[in-house]
């Protein structure tokens, strides 16, 4: 499972809260912790107060020392700070290429945060071109707990949700969790404008139901029972519902699904996802 885990700090209460999250998870499941934070300073700006530069580096190295200590009494969790100069997602993604890591930990967003209904573009971008899994967090820093006992797959049969579920399954072996791949089917009247008959909705419901048999059936060749759920209606939304009704304390999806790949997640499921949910939303990279 994840061993080494990469936390994008900048002492937003998101970030913190995904410090703490990476933190339990290391105490109770081992590996190893890095906390990156990243000071930008560009040319234009040092070149009419180059003095700023080393008070950013100051500060950022307060945060990370604060940081640390906010979680360093505890023995099980041994932590190393990084901090460097550069565009957060390119030294977060550089960083976490050098040190082979596993698992990117990051808030939902940070500091500069777009308010309640977009995701920061640093996340965003980071999810985007990650070779590693990608944890986001939001939720306040008491209810971190680092483990995971029921997961909620969004499954539409593509290669990223397979993967997804096949990372699930992982996790249910680690925590004992229970699984539940969910299928949402498309209103696709709403979309392209057509009059769907009790004939179309019967082949959907079908498709449907041979969607989420493939969802069990690659979960028992894992050795995992996974338990399987359809709705109707916009993804988002139904993943978003089904975490509130059922209480699911993690989302494990692919970044894509069956209708492309997007070179960013703006304005995508996924990102619906992580902005609404309340609860963390791991994102599954499809290993080539």
């Amino acid at each position: 499972m994840y061993r080494k885990l990469l936390v994008g700090y900048d002492d937003s209460p998101a970030s913190r809260a995904a410090l703490l999250e990476a933190a339990h998870w290391v105490k109770k499941h081992g590996g190893e912790l890095a906390l990156v934070h990243a000071v930008f300073f560009d040319t234009e700006e040092f070149g009419i107060a180059p003095e700023q530069l080393e008070k950013r580096i100051a500060l950022g190295r307060r945060l990370c020392e604060a940081a640390v200590a906010s979680i360093g009494k505890d023995p099980g969790v041994p932590v190393r700070t990084i901090l460097c100069e550069g565009e957060p997602p390119e030294v977060l993604l550089d960083t976490a290429d050098g040190l082979d890591a596993d698992l990117l930990v990051l808030g939902t967003y940070g500091r500069r945060g777009l308010g309640r209904m977009l995701m920061g573009s640093v996340t965003a971008q980071v999810i985007s071109k990650a070779r590693a899994d990608v944890l986001v967090v939001h939720r306040p820093c008491q209810e971190c707990r680092g483990e995971y006992r029921s997961l909620l797959v969004p499954f539409d049969g593509s290669a990223f949700s397979r993967a997804a579920l096949g990372r699930a399954c992982e996790l249910a072996k680690v925590d004992g969790a229970g699984v539940t791949a969910l299928y949402a089917i498309p209103r696709y009247e709403e979309m392209v404008g057509f009059l769907r008959t009790e004939g179309i909705s019967a082949r959907l419901a079908e498709e449907a139901g041979k969607i989420v048999a493939d969802a069990a059936r690659l979960g028992a060749e894992l050795g995992v029972t996974v338990a399987t759920s359809v709705a109707e209606g916009a993804a988002a939304d139904r993943i978003v519902d089904a975490v509130k009704q059922s209480r699911f304390d993690l989302v494990v999806m692919g970044s894509h699904g069956h209708r492309g790949m997007e070179r960013t997640l703006l304005g995508s499921t996924a990102e619906r996802v992580i902005v609404s949910a309340p609860c963390p939303v791991l994102v599954v990279k499809e290993k080539s």
